[in-house]
């Protein structure tokens, strides 16, 4: 059912004003993942051990913002690899993209053009369109991919729904939610297939104009055809395409390097047809047999929230103490030396990993 089209407008991504800062060659900058790894069919294997959620469900906004504040721009680009990866089947049909390292880059490019991949010392923590309050605009969006409050199920009533997804879980709107990096990343990637769907099966749209209209409908909330030389195309997806381009061609898939919004270094991509290099694929509506994947042991997840921090830490000495019992999954997970009990070596442990983590 359609809507009044005011009601489906979504975050317009501000173009972001950047100097040109140096780039260090310290460890951060190296590969994160094991070379080794044919990413193509195995994807990047998650080696920051991103969970279901970046931060504690029971944290405040603030300190959940925190967390994804201090992520690095590889930490970023990963934390996107890692969402692309467990829906990796769906996405790459859905684009009609068999290259891994080419959607990587896609969502690099939009990452880039609403946020610059947390470049400017944010991390992951970007909010717009916000002033009128919590959800109250169909333009207040968060995260790396800028997704709007309109990709959560139970937000206003008043917004378009976006329930034509249902390969991928859709989160409830709320704080705890709509401010995590991770999930943020999950529901911007679902939104970009909303899109698409709507692009194939009711605007009728072909090969890389499939794509090309997701991206010009998570920006307007509208992915029907509006001709080669609107404005909404060299200023959105098209520049797009061309930073995803530049990340790929350049080699910074993996890096801290960043670039951002009309940067000269990437006007080669720009000229022609940027959408070239893409390929002549066909997006497709294909039935997906993948099911949602179960979410992952995470050692140290004392409490089951899907991330390791202080809390954990609180939950496992209440434990040792006696004044609390665990669950076999909390025992499990608790089992950080795996040596088949709980004890005051595991807390040692995760006393390291939360350090470490900054958590």
């Amino acid at each position: 059912m359609k809507l009044k089209k005011i009601c489906s407008i979504i975050a317009a991504g501000a173009v972001l004003v950047c100097q040109l800062v140096p780039f260090s060659s310290a460890a951060s900058d190296t590969i994160a993942h094991d070379a080794s790894r044919n990413v193509q069919e195995e994807g990047v294997g998650n080696p920051f051990n991103y969970g279901e959620r970046n931060t504690p469900a029971d944290a405040s906004a603030a300190e959940i913002r925190a967390i994804n504040h201090k992520m690095s721009v590889q930490e970023v680009k990963y934390a996107l690899y890692k969402e692309i990866d467990e829906h990796w089947d769906l996405i790459s049909v859905r684009l009609g993209q068999p290259e891994r390292e080419k959607v990587y880059a896609l969502f690099l490019g939009i990452g880039t053009r609403e946020s610059t991949l947390g470049g400017n010392g944010d991390g992951a923590d970007i909010e717009t369109a916000f002033s009128e309050g919590f959800g109250v605009s169909s333009a207040h969006a968060y995260g790396t991919l800028q997704t709007a409050v309109t990709a959560f199920a139970d937000c206003n009533p008043l917004f378009m729904k976006e329930d034509n997804v249902p390969e991928m879980f859709q989160y409830t709107f709320n704080e705890s939610n709509f401010y995590d990096a991770i999930i943020s990343n999950h529901m911007g990637i679902r939104k970009i297939l909303h899109f698409i769907e709507i692009g194939i099966n009711q605007e009728g749209l072909k090969g890389y104009q499939v794509v090309r209209g997701a991206l010009k409908g998570f920006n307007t909330g509208w992915c029907d055809y509006t001709g080669d030389n609107d404005g909404y195309y060299k200023n959105y997806p098209d520049e797009i395409i061309a930073l995803a381009h530049w990340y790929y061609d350049e080699g910074h898939l993996y890096d801290n390097v960043f670039t951002w919004t009309n940067a000269e270094a990437a006007n080669k991509y720009r000229e022609g047809n940027a959408w070239d290099w893409w390929g002549g694929v066909e997006p497709s509506m294909a039935e997906i047999t993948q099911t949602e994947p179960k979410p992952e042991k995470i050692k140290g997840d004392i409490n089951l929230d899907k991330s390791v921090s202080i809390a954990d830490v609180v939950a496992l000495q209440s434990y040792l103490l006696c004044r609390s019992e665990l669950t076999s999954e909390q025992a499990e997970n608790a089992d950080l030396d795996s040596d088949g009990s709980v004890d005051g070596f595991d807390m040692s442990l995760l006393r390291r990993i939360v350090i470490k983590q900054g958590k």
